[in-house]
């Protein structure tokens, strides 16, 4: 099972366009993209890039994850996409979950470790971290797209706030 919540300070990144698209949930580790949220469904969705990290955690070809639900938030280290709903509005709350039903860390083909996309110029929420492997009790900042339940980690987005 994947679960997330937190925000995204958009500073730093370039909106690219607001779409309407199909879109699925899942692990693609050779291309270091994660998409959390609903599948299966038409959205509106904005995609931005600007930011600089891995472009593989794995060799996994893709696994779509099974039922899903909240916001979509997807990255794609290979194709530098960051995609968040429509009209999303930079430090507003995001919630998401996903389920991968009879995988393994394996099966998924991701390699266990930190993983971690940067934009801006340090302010908080200017990261999305992706943790495979053991779930880790999140900072003091704020997290986005947390994977757990020791099938796949947690993705996050967070930031130390220095308080």
């Amino acid at each position: 099972m994947a679960t997330g919540s937190g925000a995204i300070n958009l500073t730093g990144l370039t909106f690219v366009e607001s779409l309407t698209t199909f879109v699925t949930n899942g692990v693609t580790a050779a291309s270091g993209s994660i998409g959390t949220g609903p599948s299966g469904v038409t959205l509106n969705i904005d995609r931005y890039t600007g930011f600089t990290g891995p472009t593989s955690f794995g060799s996994g070809a893709g696994a779509a994850a099974n039922p899903g639900s909240g916001d979509y938030v997807a990255i794609a280290g290979f194709t530098g996409l960051l995609v968040l709903p429509h009209g999303y509005v930079s430090g507003a709350a995001l919630s998401d979950s996903m389920t991968f039903n009879h995988a393994t860390i394996h099966s998924l083909g991701v390699i266990p470790g930190t993983y971690t996309w940067t934009w801006g110029t340090g302010l908080p929420n200017q990261n999305f971290t992706l943790q495979i492997g053991r779930a880790t009790v999140p900072d003091a900042g704020s997290t986005v797209s947390l994977l757990g339940c020791a099938l796949l980690g947690l993705a996050a987005l967070r930031r130390r706030l220095g308080c």
